[in-house]
């Protein structure tokens, strides 16, 4: 059977397209810079999720605005680990595992530090401790689906709110003080994004 198209409405050429702009006029130039120091591709990966807890910690203690700062870097230093390993030539399974073990563990330290939030006096949500919940359940079905499926030889790139879209969301949402709008957006989409994503990989597979 014919693969199904793997992104509604064009959403992966759309994608495509960023990520080829993104790294020609951004993460190419700061690699250089990096590798030109020497900094080792495993030294930024550990370095962005050292910023990711630092932001886990300040929305914790309800400081939205600096958490959303602070995300920033650690998301966008999640660009030069593989950079780095490719131009250099050092790309390897560790360090893939690596990299993909400290993304999921960045996204949890985010959604556990709101969630901590949530159950503190001051900031008191029994809902929003459950949107968190459920947003982490959707992200890592989102993240199992893809793994699942390539491992059977699929693509597995379906789908919506991926982790890009997902680290945005929070990180606008943080910026802005209105974290529980970010997890409301995060814990509707990513459970229809893991659903859209094991549909069009079920038809792959049939």
């Amino acid at each position: 059977m014919p693969a199904v198209d793997d992104g509604p409405g064009g959403l992966q050429q759309a994608r495509l397209k960023l990520r080829y702009a993104v790294r020609r006029w951004f993460e190419a130039p700061v690699t250089n810079v990096l590798i030109r120091f020497g900094v080792p591709a495993a030294a930024v990966t550990f370095f962005g999720f050292a910023l990711a807890v630092v932001a886990a910690y300040f929305a914790a203690t309800g400081q939205f605005l600096v958490a959303g700062l602070i995300s920033i870097p650690a998301a966008v230093s999640d660009m030069f680990d593989g950079a780095i390993a490719r131009a250099q030539g050092t790309t390897s399974d560790r360090g893939a595992l690596l990299d993909s073990t400290i993304d999921r563990l960045s996204e949890v330290a985010i959604l556990l530090g709101l969630a901590i939030y949530w159950l503190t006096e001051s900031g008191r949500h029994d809902l929003g401790v459950v949107l968190c919940f459920v947003a982490l359940a959707g992200s890592i079905m989102v993240s199992y689906i893809r793994a699942r499926a390539e491992g059977l030889g699929y693509a597995g790139t379906s789908g919506f709110l991926t982790r890009p879209e997902r680290v945005v969301i929070l990180t606008i949402a943080l910026l802005i003080s209105q974290p529980l709008i970010g997890i409301w957006i995060l814990a509707v989409g990513t459970p229809l994004s893991a659903a859209y994503r094991f549909w069009v990989e079920w038809r792959n597979a049939a």
